[in-house]
């Protein structure tokens, strides 16, 4: 059966409908899921955030209201566990950006291409939580200026500016990189 709209997913959800529920996780999955694994760079730590955030939203779906739409809120929820990971990450030692190597390259290709991609993702993980959740949504999950800015809930001028600030602070430490 078909549901109208997400609205009405998530009244059957919260009143118990696992056929709501698990249509919500079908759609919204993917998203959360791809946002986690940017945000973290470790896939299985990601797979965690996202049944953790599905946890909460259940839990919180009787007394949700729609000032915001479903998948914005998610989204944040997502951030927020990131953000928590993350901190706790730094605290104990940043940990090791995957390797990632395209199997169609030549050995050298590939070599020299999952060099600039750990060399991408560790200038990543090193902006501010923010500067990074900015990037990360709008470059790497092309989410809309407006819908990053809802998701992290800030104006769209200070999404821009944390946009600004990311992508020149990455592209000031590969360039130092490059010149090492």
């Amino acid at each position: 059966m078909a549901f109208s709209s997400d609205l009405d997913q998530i009244t059957r959800a919260a009143a118990g409908d696992r056929q709501a529920v698990s249509a919500l996780v079908n759609r919204y999955s993917p998203g959360v899921l791809a946002l986690a694994t940017r945000m973290l760079g470790d896939r299985s730590e990601a797979e965690d955030v996202t049944q953790d955030t599905f946890i909460r939203a259940w839990k919180a779906l009787p007394d949700w209201e729609p000032r915001a739409k479903f998948s914005t809120w998610l989204h944040r929820v997502t951030l927020n566990l990131c953000y928590d990971r993350l901190r706790k990450r730094r605290e104990t030692s940043m940990a090791e950006p995957p390797e990632q190597v395209d199997l169609a390259l030549r050995p050298e290709e590939a070599l020299d291409q999952s060099e600039r991609v750990k060399a991408v993702e560790t200038a990543i993980a090193a902006l501010p939580e923010r500067q990074a959740a900015a990037l990360t949504l709008c470059a790497l999950q092309d989410h809309s200026q407006a819908d990053a800015a809802d998701i992290m809930e800030i104006s769209v001028e200070a999404l821009e500016s944390l946009l600004a600030r990311a992508r020149r602070t990455l592209r000031g430490a590969l360039l130092e990189r490059s010149n090492a």
